[in-house]
């Protein structure tokens, strides 16, 4: 005698499978929704407007840049596996604006071994028209051997320049994309 395998009508079958794919899409959208709240923010004295995913926090030290002392400001922060982040530093005169950009571009692609691939340089609202205003990805590694992706963009307004990043093991089009469209000088 053969057992009988009962089996559920077939519109319960496909409800139980529908309702299972809903179930699992649901915990998947679960598992990748980003930890990320934007917000406008207008950094004290920065002169620049963006949109941070997290409260940023400020930073200073002195740095060595286009042959002068400058203070170097930095507001940044961290959401889920990525950080964010603005860097400024105003320059005495008009001239050296350019060396500085080139500097900070060129500092950021030799950081760490990797590739850097150059993108059509971003276009900030407020920003002064500079032949060295960049906008470029680093993938890198870390140290310890970890995939190390960085979005750069360098530009300036009369004589202070800027440094956006977006900084990650893996890095997702949206949030970067959403910071970098956020940006505007004022």
């Amino acid at each position: 005698m053969r057992p009988i395998v009962l089996q559920p009508a077939r519109g319960v079958a496909r409800a139980r499978q529908a309702r299972s794919a809903a179930v699992v899409l649901a915990l998947a959208l679960v598992g990748c929704a980003p930890a990320l709240d934007w917000r406008q923010v207008q950094p004290e004295d920065a002169g620049v407007q963006a949109l941070y995913p997290c409260k940023p926090r400020s930073h200073e030290r002195t740095v060595r840049l286009a042959g002068n002392e400058v203070r170097m400001r930095m507001y940044a922060c961290q959401a889920g596996d990525l950080t964010f982040g603005i860097t400024y530093a105003d320059l005495p005169s008009p001239a050296q604006v350019g060396p500085a950009l080139r500097e900070l571009r060129d500092a950021a692609s030799t950081h760490l071994p990797g590739v850097a691939h150059m993108l059509p340089p971003l276009q900030v609202p407020g920003m002064t028209p500079q032949p060295d205003a960049a906008h470029l990805r680093l993938e890198a590694r870390r140290p310890d051997g970890r995939p190390l992706v960085q979005e750069a963009a360098f530009f300036a307004r009369g004589t202070r320049v800027y440094q956006a990043n977006v900084v990650g093991e893996r890095l997702p089009e949206e949030p970067a994309q959403t910071f970098f469209a956020g940006l505007a000088l004022r």
